[in-house]
Formats: C-alpha cells, structure tokens, sequence
C-alpha cells in the first residue's frame, strides 16, 4: 500500500488521482478534506508521532511530502514532522520513501533549502530505500496569487531579469507515482523542472492577458524588499531569509531545464501556456482585481 502525506496539497491531489487502481491511502488532518479527494484516507497529524505510526500499517511505500517553510523560531517545525514520518516508517519495515524535497537543498540553507538538506540526510542514514525528487518552483504558486507576494494586485520580488523554469505539480506528482509504481530508482535525485524559463516580466504579461487587466512585476533590492515584506506583516527575520532566497534566484540558479520529468514519465513536461490554460477560470477570478 501507497501511503501519501501532504494529500490535500498541490501535489499530493494530483498524486492520489493519477494512481488509479492503486492501492493507495492518504494522511489527512481534516476528514472532510479527506473525504473530498475521493480515496481512502487516514485521519493524523504530522505533530502526533502515534497517529503517523498508526497508519503505517501495512504499508510498504510512501510518498513525504508536507508543509512549507513558516515563521517559525529555530529548525522549521518541517524537520521535525518528516522525520517522524521516516522513523515511523523505518519501524514499520516500509519498503520505499520518494522525499519530495527542493532544489538546491543544502547544508546551512536558508529556510526549506536548509530544512529539506536536514530531512534529506536523515532519510539517507535511516536504512529506507529512498528517491527523492526536487522540483523547481511551482506553477501552481500562481493560481490565485494566495502563494507568491502581492501588492495593489501586481507580483513583488527581488529577482531581477532572471529566468526561473517552474514546474506543474501534475509533473511532480506524475514523476512520483512512476517512482512509486515502477522503477523506485533506489538512490537517486532528481531535478524537476518545467520546459522554459521565464522571467518574472514574462509571467505577469501571461498573466495579464488571462485575468483581463494589467498585472505589473515590481523588482526590488532585496532589502528594500524585505522591509515591505515586513510591512505586510512577515516577521522581520523571516522577511530577511525570504529575500535572501530571492535575491539568489536573481543570480539564476533556478533558471536551468531538465528532462527529468519526461526521464521518468515518459511524456514532456507541461509548459506555463498549458498551466495557464487549464487554469483560466481561477486565474480570472482571483487576479481580476
């Protein structure tokens, strides 16, 4: 059995559907939530080592996958929750563990970068098989403007002019369940990526021409940016540490593609104009203002 944690998010909705026939279940908080994406589920908490270690019964895969980076003092309440999960499945004798991480994952890392390099390390020395996907930013990111920052309607940064290749989390989710239902791929990393750059300039003109009005990129200095970042009520610290992250990416660090995705699934992977388009109706609505 398949068990999926982070179900209800971007990727893990589109994992649960794509693995039809299946025998998959899904780790929820919220059994109404569970009971919306029309699979069999498991009620726990990622704060709640027993109830992780309860639905680990009979399961001898699992895709780990929750949780972004938060205001948060000290490690990233992240760290601690995936490593329950990986101790609960080492005890249970799980077969396989496909880590969705994030690119660039490093020692000393600001936030996910950082906690997703901690995580990392402790999957590889707890005796699990392990493959371990790292996608790029997520097109869905920009669905309804609820996970990129805004302000007066148009994007904020501090990218600059440079390109990042954002990946759909129907490829990551596609990449994962090939991982877990046919060649695990014991070992391995990989780098998913969208098939083009863009930049940010480029994102908010196609958004634009979707939603119906103008939407600007506005770039910033990264400590110009932190300091409205902070204005929009993120804790000082945690505004520093998001433009830092920013300004990194300005050196183009997420611009390069990959063809991991159509290596492990054997279809390319979707472009901007597919996301978009697929889209529409909610990126109407939710930047038409």
């Amino acid at each position: 059995m398949i068990l999926v944690t982070g179900a209800t998010g971007s990727i893990g909705r589109h994992l649960v559907h794509q693995l039809p026939g299946a025998d998959v279940t899904a780790f929820v908080r919220d059994p109404a939530k569970g009971e919306a994406l029309g699979c069999p589920y498991v009620v726990g908490d990622l704060d709640d080592p027993d109830s992780v270690a309860a639905a680990m019964k009979g399961v001898d895969r699992v895709l780990l996958n929750a949780g972004g980076a938060q205001p948060a003092e000290g490690e990233q309440p992240m760290v601690r929750q995936q490593r329950t999960v990986i101790d609960a499945a080492a005890a249970a004798g799980v077969a396989h563990v496909v880590k969705v991480s994030v690119w660039h994952a490093r020692e000393g890392g600001r936030l996910a970068e950082g906690a997703h390099w901690v995580i990392e390390e402790h999957l590889k020395s707890s005796g699990l098989d392990w493959s371990i996907l790292q996608p790029s930013g997520f097109m869905q990111n920009f669905r309804t403007g609820a996970a990129v920052f805004t302000e007066d309607g148009h994007l904020l940064g501090a990218y600059g002019d440079s390109r990042v290749s954002y990946v759909d989390c129907s490829d990551i989710a596609a990449s994962a369940a090939a991982l877990l239902t046919g060649d695990p791929r014991h070992g391995e990393t990989f780098v998913l990526t969208g098939p083009e750059a863009l930049t940010h300039t480029e994102i908010a003109a196609k958004l634009s021409a979707v939603a119906g009005r103008e939407i600007r990129y506005v770039d910033l200095p990264a400590a110009a940016f932190a300091t409205r970042l902070t204005a929009l009520g993120l804790p000082v610290g945690f505004a520093e540490d998001v433009a830092t992250l920013f300004a990194q990416v300005a050196d183009g660090r997420l611009a390069p593609t990959t063809s991991a995705v159509a290596d492990l699934t054997g279809h390319p992977p979707r472009g901007f104009d597919d996301f978009l388009r697929d889209n529409a109706e909610t990126i109407r609505r939710s930047w038409s203002e």
